[in-house]
């Protein structure tokens, strides 16, 4: 049986796959090698086959894992896979191994900021990824990497894979140091027992032995177990910048030798069972918060997961269609994709052949899966159920929905709200204050020779926690994204989840927001005789410059009355009102009553008021200079969900407002029939704007809500915005929250844990804050010993995650 020239893993039987390297045809086990040798040839890389000293990984693995030198990520190839770039300035996403502790963060961003070329830096301590932006003239990638390491920490460009691998190789470091400090730990407390139930005439001798055994049993915990916390306070203190992991270092090591020191000379008192105990519980609290920060971080990780690594590309081999296993990031624009049954969507497109159900939930929080025939869009990273699919590439790389919603996530996880920047200034502080102050309370000891100096001075090293400071706010905002997501609720700015706690109005538009989006035309009044087909035509040639929905549904019913897709000149689009251009060499205006009749007197008195008011529905006018054409009526239904909104959005006490461009008696309607306050009609995006800027003078805090591109002015005004996520790309820009489905009712429990986010933050600060102001004058003044200190700092942490991580239930 021969063996894979890529990974070394024999050829099952009855596999004749090979990739050509170096000329040669070599034997491969499976498709997933295949692909990736075809990728590393391709890239100009061939030579890793060459002079590599051991096979690769498996095709599991990513590529840049089998790459051993830093430069082969400049390669373009490889570097446009982490690196996206505009102009001069690139950015890149890395995986960090050895962040601890938010004082590693603190750290990190500070370094990363003082190299030349790095525009900004964010380091996410919940997912140990960091968000580099830097002038690509300067600076490569490489240069990041090789920077990072010299600090003293392992970087890697992300990807999901290896993002798993570095959390479980934590998670296994952290068990092992552990397990070590709790078996030592048992054995010190089980000899030390016998100290602490005998008398106190205890043989010399036999506390000699005692006391140089736990010598023995307690130093692999100092040198192996507290290595979690030795490194990165090594770290922080060669950054001229102290973090809580340099009072916990300084707490352990001044507790072990002095207690080496009291053995050697036989006197004084011994420390072991306290040093063991502490590391023990250190350990376990940053553990447990691994557990926790990662559940916190699940929704994201699990979308990072969904982008499969390959795909199966159909192609015309002389009238015969063939099929080939590549890597996702090799299919461009137009490519024809094989999803079979079970399989993940690689890549944004539209299905041209087969009918299945999708399953979208992961993205777009919809439970039900949808079904999909030709001419249906499918995202990529949703699952294909039922049937094969034959897909159209629409959209790869960082066009893809799902990049968009992960490169959004990312930077809403990386901002750092000005509670936690505040909370890290003073835990910076916090740390010198304890470091100052036992230093005080020994200098005092010595000099006045008191017995318990020592013990207050390592409980005052261990007992205070400035790390729950800094995670107080983090850690709530961490794990109510990831649940927001899950509900379909994309987080763009974790900042304003507190300002949308403080809401007190909730302005929505109308078309696309309230309404489903899809308007019917439900009839055309021929003022002219026209004729229905010439009126669609010229007006589906204006519309096909707008991104309305009554666009869409007027370029649809052309397209059903068997009009083409003919393209006005000269448009000029009014957002809110309407378009002009020429259509064949005449003029037309297509819109609403005001813009269309605006300048033409003559017109506005040709008797239309009474036609205009005897109409239901939208309006939508049609009309050259001299004459107008024809009215053509629409119609669109309230969501299902938009009456059980308000009504919940009131039970809050928050204020409902109707913003649209519609007429009057539209906007009457729908507002009774939602339940919506207060409304406004026939408003132009400066109205709205206007209506906003009214509301925040009398000091409303006004959320908003809305999906087209003549929303994106009031969205940017509004202290929080919120778009749908089927609407114009300038609005979703604008908005601090997309929806990514069409469930209107989430924008409640939104609000909801929105609150319940900052109530959380305040319950996690003033815990941190009161339990340090009480624990460091107490184990100053002795009432807390070594050992219940570390109980003490391992509780507050635990706390404040523990308490975060409600956020985390959908």
């Amino acid at each position: 049986m021969s063996a894979c020239f890529h990974c070394g893993q024999p050829v099952p039987a009855g596999v004749e796959l090979s990739a050509l390297i170096d000329g040669q045809a070599r034997a491969m086990c499976c498709r997933g090698c295949q692909a990736v040798a075809r990728t590393i040839v391709d890239a100009g890389l061939g030579d890793y086959y060459r002079y590599r000293t051991a096979t690769a990984p498996t095709a599991a693995e990513p590529l840049p894992a089998v790459l051993e030198s830093l430069a082969v990520y400049d390669e373009p190839e490889i570097a446009r896979q982490f690196v996206t770039s505009a102009g001069d300035a690139s950015e890149a996403s890395l995986i960090l191994e050895g962040i601890a502790c938010p004082a590693c963060v603190w750290v990190s961003e500070r370094y990363l900021r003082r190299l030349p070329g790095v525009l900004s830096a964010q380091v996410n301590y919940g997912t140990r990824r960091a968000r580099v932006s830097f002038d690509g003239r300067r600076l490569h990638l490489s240069d990041l990497l090789a920077a990072i390491q010299r600090l003293g920490y392992t970087a890697h460009p992300y990807d999901p894979e290896r993002s798993q691998r570095v959390a479980e190789r934590e998670r296994h470091l952290l068990l092992r140091q552990l397990g070590v400090a709790g078996l030592f730990g048992m054995q010190v407390m089980m000899v030390a027992i016998a100290l602490y139930m005998s008398d106190t005439d205890i043989d010399v001798e036999f506390r000699r032995l005692i006391n140089g055994l736990n010598l023995l049993l307690t130093a692999p915990v100092v040198t192996y177990s507290a290595l979690a916390f030795y490194r990165p306070a090594w770290r922080s203190l060669m950054q001229k910048m102290p973090g809580m992991d340099l009072s916990v270092s300084l707490g352990i090591l001044l507790a072990f030798f002095g207690s080496a020191w009291a053995t050697l000379a036989d006197r004084g008192e011994t420390y072991f069972d306290s040093v063991t105990m502490f590391v023990f519980l250190l350990l376990l609290a940053r553990y447990l918060e691994l557990m926790a920060r990662q559940r916190a971080t699940s929704a994201g990780e699990e979308l990072s997961r969904q982008q499969p690594a390959i795909a199966v590309r159909l192609f015309d081999d002389a009238g015969v269609v063939r099929s080939e296993t590549i890597p996702v990031v090799r299919l461009v624009i137009g490519d024809r994709v094989l999803v079979r049954p079970g399989e993940v969507i690689p890549a944004d497109g539209e299905v041209i052949e087969g009918a299945s159900t999708v399953n979208e939930a992961l993205l777009t929080g919809e439970s039900m899966p949808l079904a999909k025939q030709p001419g249906s869009p499918v995202i990529g990273g949703s699952i294909n159920i039922d049937s094969p699919l034959t897909i159209r590439v629409a959209r790869i790389g960082d066009d893809s929905v799902l990049a968009r919603i992960l490169h959004a996530l990312d930077h809403a996880q990386a901002e750092r709200p000005r509670a936690t920047q505040i909370a890290d200034r003073w835990a910076a502080i916090f740390v010198l204050t304890v470091l100052a102050a036992s230093a005080v309370v020994a200098l005092h000891g010595v000099v006045t020779n008191h017995p318990t100096w020592f013990g207050r001075v390592l409980a005052m090293l261990v007992v205070t926690c400035p790390c729950a400071l800094s995670l107080a706010t983090p850690a709530a905002v961490v794990s109510a994204i990831g649940a927001l997501l899950r509900r379909g609720v994309l987080v763009v700015h974790g900042q304003a989840l507190e300002t949308l706690a403080r809401a007190t109005h909730f302005a929505f538009d109308k078309t696309g927001t309230l309404t489903c989006g899809e308007p019917e035309l439900v009839g055309i009044d021929d003022l002219t005789g026209l004729g229905d087909r010439e009126i669609l035509r010229v007006a589906a040639a204006l519309e096909s410059c707008s991104e309305h929905p009554l666009a869409r549904t007027i370029i649809d019913a052309n397209h059903r009355a068997g009009g083409g897709d003919e393209r006005a000149a000269n448009v000029v689009n009014n957002p809110g009102r309407g378009i002009e251009g020429e259509v064949q060499g005449r003029h037309w205006r297509v819109g609403t009553a005001e813009f269309v009749l605006s300048g033409r007197e003559a017109l506005a008195n040709a008797g239309l008021s009474q036609r205009l008011e005897s109409r239901a529905g939208t309006l939508v006018l049609l009309a050259e200079p001299e004459k107008v054409h024809a009215i053509m009526r629409f119609e669109d239904r309230l969501r299902p969900a938009a009456k059980v909104l308000m009504d919940e959005l009131a039970a809050t006490g928050i204020k409902t407002m109707l913003l649209t461009g519609d007429r009057a008696s539209v906007a009457r309607q729908l507002a009774a029939e939602a339940g919506i306050g207060e409304w406004r009609a026939e408003l132009q995006p400066q109205d709205k704007l206007e209506a906003l800027r009214a509301l925040q003078v009398q000091g409303a805090m006004v959320a908003m809500a809305g999906d087209g591109i003549n929303d994106a002015p009031a969205l940017a005004c509004a202290q929080v915005s919120v778009a749908m996520g089927t609407g114009a790309t300038l609005a979703r820009s604008q908005a601090d929250f997309i929806l990514l489905g069409d469930r209107l009712d989430v924008l409640a429990s939104m609000v909801s844990h929105a609150r319940r986010t900052l109530a959380v933050i305040r319950q996690n600060l003033i815990w941190a804050v009161a339990y340090n102001l009480v624990a460091l004058p107490f184990a100053a003044a002795g009432w807390v010993s070594p050992w219940a200190a570390a109980v003490g700092m391992s509780l507050s942490s635990l706390l404040v995650v523990g308490n975060a991580l409600r956020l985390a239930r959908v």
